[in-house]
């Protein structure tokens, strides 16, 4: 029997990421091949993303593409949970499946091409198989999320939070290590709730007892010796703690910080959790404990309702708050959102002067920030070594969001190494570095 060629599509974000690795695993211990195009393809897997209205225009071009080019086509991901529109859109589609459904697109691609084998999972890579380069990897921690943020449907299509037992995160971390990742990205919907729905129950790991709880987790995590990332982090007070740790230098200091908007009155008509909280001075009170962290947000511009003057008060919260990078994209009134009911709709071309405005305001501070970093020394992870090129990080940037370190010289560097690295240079975006002696 022939050996099915698949090929596959990964849109949306990290999680997504990982939900995608999940099912390339598992096909992969099946014995199907990959390939990378459409037409030599058997059958193409699309995991589609369906967050903002720009995401689902994505993800039903892909999917169109596919149909054309190859006419077996199994869609997964969060534009699943839309089966009736996918259905009317194309008919012919060999199978839907939802989010973080690895068992029901599996089962899709035996029904279409049925497998050689029975699963040899001992076949697989330490991890699995990877979307990222060998030398980091996206560790997810939970699924789903229990906020009801009127601009958001993912709670709809990934439902309620789900959190992973900490021996299970820690022993896939542990293999990780194994595959020879020296950073791992925590990442989930709401990474500060992790554990909230386990109750606190203690989870037995090599004879102590291991509670569900993001700080303990975290912790448990950075005993392996390696870079740990989080993201996703939303301000409670009891992020505290990870800053703390961060100082100590058992986490990287860096925060992925989702605050969205800085009105508290729009953020109240967003229903954001911690919505009463303090923000600016939270951001001050973290950098009191850790003065090197880096902190990166993303906002919404447009929201219903949003006025000149909640915009304003958005764009003296980033000259305070001096954050080092960040996101924004205006408001998509995407299908099922509770806030597209809202009165007070912005149009688009006023919500895309703002974004203007705000990414022209941040890109100042950011480079400010940049400028400040010259002359201090870090060590960064090499991303990248071409013949004239290396591109690295350190801890203020993660991959793919974030701008990177451009090493002067390249001899002797290799992908994967920690190389120590005095900052010579900043641009509106990156830094230039010379690697120094340890």
């Amino acid at each position: 029997m022939s050996i099915a060629r698949i090929g596959f599509v990964s849109l949306g974000c990290a999680k997504a990421t990982v939900d995608s690795e999940r099912i390339l695993s598992e096909l992969r211990a099946y014995g199907y091949a990959f390939c990378e195009s459409y037409e030599q393809a058997d059958l193409v897997i699309v995991n589609t993303c369906g967050f903002i209205e720009s995401a689902v225009e994505e993800s039903l071009t892909v999917i169109s593409d596919a149909m054309d080019a190859n006419g077996q086509v199994i869609v997964t991901g969060c534009l699943g949970a839309r089966a009736d529109m996918l259905k009317e859109r194309f008919p012919k589609l060999l199978a839907i499946t939802g989010p973080q459904d690895t068992e029901g697109v599996v089962k899709a691609v035996h029904d279409a091409a049925p497998p050689a084998q029975a699963p040899l999972y001992h076949l697989l890579p330490p991890g699995g198989v990877k979307l990222t380069p060998r030398h980091y990897a996206y560790l997810k921690i939970s699924e789903g999320c229990n906020h009801k943020c009127t601009f958001c449907i993912i709670p709809s299509m990934r439902g309620r939070l789900v959190s992973r037992s900490p021996s299970d995160i820690v022993s896939e971390a542990r293999q990780l290590r194994s595959a020879g990742v020296k950073e791992l990205l925590v990442v989930s919907q709401d990474t500060s709730a992790y554990g909230i729905d386990l109750k606190s129950q203690s989870d037995l790991m090599g004879g102590r007892a291991l509670r569900p709880e993001i700080g303990q987790l975290a912790t448990e995590l950075s005993n392996l010796g390696l870079w740990v990332r989080l993201h996703y982090v939303y301000p409670y007070p009891h992020v505290d703690r990870l800053v703390d740790l961060m100082a100590e230098g058992a986490l990287l200091p860096y925060l992925d910080v989702p605050f969205q908007h800085a009105s508290p009155r729009v953020l109240r008509s967003m229903k954001r959790p911690a919505s009463g909280e303090d923000n600016l001075e939270r951001v001050r009170k973290w950098r009191g404990i850790c003065p090197d962290m880096a902190i990166r947000s993303t906002f919404i511009v447009g929201f219903p309702g949003e006025t000149e003057e909640d915009f304003e008060e958005l764009l003296q919260f980033l000259t305070s708050a001096r954050l080092d990078r960040v996101g924004c994209f205006t408001y998509s009134p995407v299908d099922g959102a509770r806030a597209n009911d809202l009165p007070g709709a912005v149009d688009q071309e006023t919500a895309m002067h703002r974004l203007d405005r705000l990414m022209a305001h941040q890109a100042k501070i950011s480079a400010e920030r940049l400028a400040q970093r010259v002359g201090s020394r870090c060590t960064v992870l090499v991303d990248e070594v071409t013949t004239d090129t290396v591109i690295a990080r350190s801890y203020a940037e993660s991959p793919d969001v974030d701008g990177v370190i451009f090493i002067e010289e390249s001899d002797g560097l290799s992908e994967g190494d920690l190389v120590p690295v005095e900052i010579v240079q900043s641009t509106d975006h990156d830094l230039i570095a010379r690697t120094i002696d340890a």
